[in-house]
């Protein structure tokens, strides 16, 4: 990759992670070490000789080593760009809701889009679980517990509010960009109370959505 030869910090990170898929290939490893069979299956779309163009890349660059097992994983200093994932993550939020056919999806991108939401301890967040099961992939349960949000990925036994059908509404619905009617109106079967999902939101969101109502 040419260097933007410039002295400003984000111009040096994206000499390093600037590259198409480098940052896919990171929120891959987020979630723990992985073989090269293994980020090719995480990767839909990316051909075999460019993912092992990045995986080089990013090694020379610091962000990810290869361990004696043979798998990849972030240097503690690639670590660090778990911020910069979720922080992009938020960023586009407003676009997840938008349907736009033939988009890849696998459940464990819809993990790191809640963690991005709801990241962080909210001492006035009450606890809920939601049962997520978006078409093509397997159930998830966020839960919201304590002023934290986690997901468990297996299907909850009895949750409060329980989301299915394709992820783009679903996941519209979740993070508060459409509502129930619009949900229902593409395809989501939603039970239980959806309203309470207002609760799961950043303060400041959950205060505007009061003023709305009142």
């Amino acid at each position: 990759m040419r260097s933007y030869a410039q002295y400003c910090g984000l111009a040096r990170a994206l000499d390093v992670i600037g590259e198409r898929w480098s940052l896919l290939l990171v929120r891959e490893l987020l979630d723990g070490p992985r073989r090269y069979n293994e980020l090719l299956a995480g990767l839909p779309g990316v051909a075999t000789n460019l993912l092992a163009e990045r995986l080089r890349s990013l090694e020379a660059g610091g962000v990810i080593a290869r361990r004696d097992d043979a798998r990849y994983a972030l240097t503690p200093w690639g670590q660090g760009l778990h911020e910069v994932v979720y922080a992009l993550g938020r960023w586009a939020g407003p676009l997840m809701a938008q349907p736009r056919g033939g988009d890849a999806f696998q459940s464990s991108w819809l993990r790191h889009m809640v963690i991005a939401r709801f990241e962080g301890h909210d001492p006035l967040r009450r606890d809920l679980s939601v049962e997520l099961r978006c078409d093509g992939a397997d159930p998830m349960t966020l839960v919201a517990a304590g002023g934290r949000v986690h997901i468990a990925t297996r299907a909850a036994s009895t949750p409060d509010v329980t989301l299915a059908g394709p992820p783009e509404p679903v996941v519209g619905l979740l993070l508060g960009r459409i509502t129930r009617a619009q949900a229902e109106a593409r395809g989501v079967r939603a039970r239980g109370d959806v309203r309470r999902l207002t609760g799961l939101r950043p303060r400041g969101e959950r205060q505007a959505a009061t003023l709305s109502r009142a």
